[in-house]
């Protein structure tokens, strides 16, 4: 797969920048830690049970994090799209094997950042350390804690429509078998709440 990596670095810089301004220092050291990599479709990020290295940015693509359990049923913890940050935050902090499997939803551009060397210039550096807190705030304290409230709280139908609104044109890129583990149903049951909407309009 052939690909402008400066574009994707751009867009790696513009993320960033969306939750706190970075120097050009800085960004330089963010800079020099990324590796590109490319998935195919249903190739494994990281494997449930290995201990994660690197946080990825989606440069092109869709990524799921799930759980798989002893019967083989799985549930999609999380689906990410381009322009954001992926990773086993609880293995990357902690050092101990990954609870989630990360796999390519679609053909995969990612930029891996290092973790550990990612952690030490967030400690050196009060710009980026500003950044990190900004986006783990927003990421994995309140987006998680909304997630977790709208699954008591909010419909399928209401959930539904919140992750179409966030996510455009997500029900024409992920299977909707993926789409209804992430939101806490079976298929069948989207598929009826498809139809259903698809009335009203």
């Amino acid at each position: 797969m052939t690909f402008n990596k400066e574009i994707y670095l751009n867009n790696l810089k513009q993320t960033i920048e969306s939750y706190y301004p970075i120097s050009d220092k800085s960004w330089k050291l963010i800079e020099s830690i990324t590796e590109f990599q490319t998935f195919k479709k249903g190739e494994i990020l990281l494997q449930n049970g290995e201990i994660a290295k690197n946080l990825h940015f989606i440069g092109k693509g869709i990524i799921r994090t799930f759980i798989t359990d002893e019967l083989g049923n799985f549930y999609n913890k999380n689906l990410f799209l381009e322009n954001t940050l992926a990773g086993s935050k609880v293995s990357l902090m902690l050092q101990t094997p990954s609870n989630f499997t990360i796999e390519a939803l679609e053909d995969c551009i990612i930029i891996n950042l290092n973790y550990k060397k990612y952690i030490e210039l967030i400690n050196q550096n009060d710009d980026l350390k500003n950044f990190y807190i900004t986006h783990l705030e927003k990421n994995w304290i309140i987006e998680k804690e909304q997630r977790e409230v709208a699954l008591v709280m909010q419909n399928a139908t209401e959930r539904y429509l919140k992750l179409l609104e966030k996510n455009p044109g997500i029900a024409d890129r992920v299977p909707l078998l993926h789409i209804a583990s992430h939101l806490g149903i079976t298929p069948t049951q989207l598929s009826r709440i498809r139809k259903n909407l698809e009335k009203d309009l």
